[in-house]
């Protein structure tokens, strides 16, 4: 059987982008089980409710939704359970100090296989007020408007 290759989104969290100032990211393996890993091979995930904890010195990803896998039998998996992520000493170390500041989380923006291992993709957020929020819809629909003006000039037409 040929090796796979190459990066597959399994599923994103576009909320976090949304909802999150995000500081800093990394990669993180997962430890799951044979039935998560096929449940993710037919891209069923859901990191909407998700977040990480460390924990002993360990680090954690809980609230995400694998939900069953279809053709599983009494070995099937608990959709929201605990899964261990794998990350460097010294990066779980890095998180864990920059988590004691007050306002960060850890959240998870992607979940995808690379080279046929599944990865996770977390990030150090502080949340965003409303305010914040206002103001880069705001921006982004300047930035749209901007765009698309130049485009019109572009192709001759007035405004």
């Amino acid at each position: 059987m040929a090796k796979e290759q190459g990066q597959k989104l399994v599923a994103q969290n576009k909320k976090a982008r949304h909802d999150y100032h995000i500081e800093d990211t990394w990669e993180a393996g997962l430890v799951l089980m044979g039935t998560e890993v096929k449940s993710l091979r037919q891209g069923r995930a859901s990191l909407v409710d998700g977040f990480a904890e460390i924990d002993n010195g360990e680090a954690w990803l809980l609230g995400v939704h694998i939900p069953e896998y279809s053709q599983g039998t009494w070995t099937n998996h608990a959709a929201r359970r605990r899964r261990k992520l794998l990350l460097n000493r010294s990066e779980i170390d890095k998180i864990e100090r920059k988590i004691t500041d007050k306002g960060y989380t850890i959240v998870p923006l992607s979940l995808y296989f690379k080279d046929g291992r599944a990865k996770v993709e977390i990030a150090l957020a502080k949340g965003k007020k409303s305010y914040d929020k206002r103001h880069t819809l705001a921006e982004r629909t300047a930035n749209r408007e901007k765009v698309d003006a130049l485009q019109r000039r572009l192709k001759g037409h007035r405004d």
